[in-house]
């Protein structure tokens, strides 16, 4: 975002805080059409303002930072309307702790398991790692059964140890995501939890395709 584009947001902002507008105003602050906001109003990804009249309501700075969460969600997050509904269901809701939140977060970004599908092969393979996984992981352990299938049906034979390599890398990965879990409030450790596993698959791709080109470059080069 250049800087002229930057100032625009903040000033924008800042006519917002601290005070509730109309929704034409928070259209025009957001950015997001008011067509598109009343959308979310409807499926209930945003909370309705306060009304100040049968026709008429307002909006406040909660409904800012909702506006912005929700474009993410829908936008860089690849979710649909329902799975950004139920991200934001555990967002709003009370919890005692967080590791029942980590299944409905990857739930909003993992395919729903194909029926019949065998998961002894992917069983297999997380128990050769030492990986302990949720019992209830059926859709992400067959995820990884898809995609193994999926190499195999197209001949595509990844060198020996590569799968190997890969889970370690992503022990790693995972390592330091929970290491940074914020203890100090369950609220907070939800946000994190939540976010972070939908958030930042599209970050690990990217920087995936990235470091592909780099380690292109430095074998290959031109």
């Amino acid at each position: 975002m250049d800087s002229g584009a930057l100032q625009y947001w903040r000033v924008a902002l800042s006519n917002v805080k601290g005070q509730s507008v109309r929704i034409s105003q928070l259209a025009e602050t957001t950015g997001v059409p008011v067509a598109t906001i009343k959308y979310y109003l409807r499926e209930g990804l945003l909370p309705e303002g306060e009304r100040t009249s049968a026709t008429q309501a307002r909006y406040g700075d909660d409904h800012v930072r909702r506006l912005r969460l929700v474009r993410a969600l829908l936008g860089a997050g690849g979710l649909s309307v329902a799975g950004a509904r139920a991200v934001l269901g555990q967002l709003d809701g009370e919890h005692e702790t967080v590791a029942e939140v980590l299944g409905v977060a990857q739930s909003a970004v993992t395919t729903t398991a194909p029926e019949g599908v065998d998961l002894s092969r992917a069983e297999a393979l997380v128990a050769g790692w030492g990986w302990t996984i949720d019992p209830g992981s059926a859709d992400v352990l067959a995820a990884l059964e898809v995609a193994v299938d999926g190499l195999e049906a197209a001949g595509f034979e990844l060198p020996d140890g590569t799968l190997d390599g890969y889970a370690r890398s992503m022990a790693e990965v995972a390592e330091a995501e929970i290491a940074g879990i914020p203890v100090d409030s369950v609220d907070a450790a939800v946000q994190y939890v939540v976010l972070g596993t939908v958030l930042v698959e599209p970050l690990l791709l990217a920087l995936r395709r990235l470091a592909q080109q780099d380690a292109s470059w430095r074998r290959f080069g031109h």
